[in-house]
């Protein structure tokens, strides 16, 4: 994304093409090939799910050979950069988090597919939504939400007299101080990682009513009371709930953290408890999830979204699109969904009830909080300056240089500066 921000967007390639991709495929594509881009899954089995079973499947049932191809963890926005600026390479791509906004004009418009799928599927999430429109078009199919909640420790809280997750930060906090006097601290990633740092700073920042820019896209807000009494709570969290490691933590050492059972509480996906299932049994039996704690203004959660969309230049754009459409379709979509144990939350409802829920029902709140689950940015709408502004860890580092000793109105006042320069010609 950081390269991104710097390279500025790619110019608008061919519009116009859909309504000539979204028919049924031809025979003559019986001969083809596409690739689907990939970043490697935290559930081994999601990959080799499509990889054999659906790729294998589609192959049969078309003659159309699907290559799924895996890059590597926070590799995926480069790679879909290179593609874009040499127009050649994967036919589709996943997406996370801001790329549909970032790479958008190099992607298919896929609105009507995309209506086709939801009135197949009980129709989408608003989060679903929210995440691939790009001025009013749909440049996505999404996906999944992978939601960042709070994981905790049912035996150390309750050691402290806790048997159920609590409902605000506040009582969070003093939940947590005294779990840290019990030599279990808590751990929230505050360094440059690319999930588990925004996973609960942006929804604190929101549920005290802060923003960085109002809903019109442009007037940055971020110097307010709401967001001095967010950047207030989060200095006093830090100081007397965790350990000071986590100011340099990246995504990867709160699990660590939480396998060598380090920390009683932290903020991440639905893995913790999937890899503790599988490799450490014992600390699965006393590990819960619950929503994120609500503040002044509610309660809020980060959308993490992953969608896939179709290159615009591709030249086997109406094998992508029908792809899609037979992916995205229930038969083939509840097995795919279902192999990953929920670490993927549907954006559509018609998998609010799925079966996929009760194998683990300690997933279930992550399905849940998608009701409250924006963007990074909200309540701005997504754009390259929102883009830009995650990319350079503007409100990450706001929280994070007030928990290392900096004043509220110093940090306030650098985080806008940075986005009064990034927003200044909207």
């Amino acid at each position: 994304m950081r390269a991104i921000s710097r390279r500025g967007f790619l110019e608008l390639a061919g519009v116009g093409a859909t309504t000539a991709v979204i028919g049924p495929l031809h025979a003559s594509a019986a001969s083809k090939s596409l690739t689907v881009l990939h970043e490697s899954s935290f559930i081994p089995p999601f990959d080799e799910y499509i990889k054999t079973t659906l790729a294998e499947a589609y192959e049969k049932e078309t003659g159309v050979k699907v290559v799924y191809e895996v890059t590597a963890v926070g590799s995926l926005p480069t790679r879909i950069s290179t593609i874009a600026e040499t127009d050649t390479g994967a036919d589709i791509t996943m997406n996370g988090l801001l790329q549909v906004i970032q790479f958008g004009e190099k992607y298919l418009d896929v609105t009507d597919l995309c209506k086709e799928i939801g009135d197949k599927n009980g129709g989408w999430y608003d989060a679903g939504r929210e995440a691939v429109l790009v001025d009013g078009e749909w440049k996505a199919v999404p996906f999944c939400n992978i939601g960042q909640l709070m994981n905790w420790r049912t035996d150390w809280f309750a050691e402290v007299g806790v048997k159920t997750f609590p409902q605000t930060w506040e009582e969070l906090y003093e939940v947590g101080k005294k779990l840290k006097a019990n030599d279990h601290p808590f751990g929230f990633e505050l360094g440059h990682g690319f999930g588990d740092n925004h996973g609960w700073l942006y929804p604190l920042l929101w549920s005290y009513g802060g923003a960085e820019v109002a809903s019109d896209g442009k007037t940055v807000v971020i110097d307010s009371n709401e967001t001095a009494r967010a950047v207030d709570f989060a200095r006093k969290f830090f100081r007397d709930t965790m350990f000071e490691d986590v100011l340099g933590w990246t995504d990867v050492s709160n699990n660590k953290a939480w396998m060598a059972e380090q920390i009683s509480c932290t903020n991440n996906a639905e893995s913790i408890l999937w890899f503790a299932k599988k490799n450490f049994p014992e600390i699965a039996k006393v590990t819960d999830q619950a929503q994120n704690p609500a503040g002044p203004r509610g309660r809020f959660h980060l959308l993490d979204s992953i969608s896939h969309s179709i290159f615009n230049f591709s030249p086997v754009k109406e094998e992508a699109v029908a792809f899609m459409r037979w992916l995205m379709d229930p038969k083939q979509l509840g097995g795919w969904y279902a192999v990953a144990d929920s670490y993927y939350q549907p954006l559509l409802h018609g998998y609010d009830n799925a079966p996929m829920w009760q194998v683990e029902p300690r997933n279930i709140p992550y399905r849940d909080a998608m009701t409250t689950a924006h963007l990074p940015g909200w309540p701005a709408p997504a754009s390259r300056q929102m883009a830009e502004s995650v990319a350079k860890y503007i409100v990450v580092d706001m929280f994070a240089k007030a928990c290392a000793g900096a004043s509220t109105k110093d940090v306030i006042k650098n985080a806008e500066l940075q986005l009064k320069e990034i927003y200044r010609a909207v």
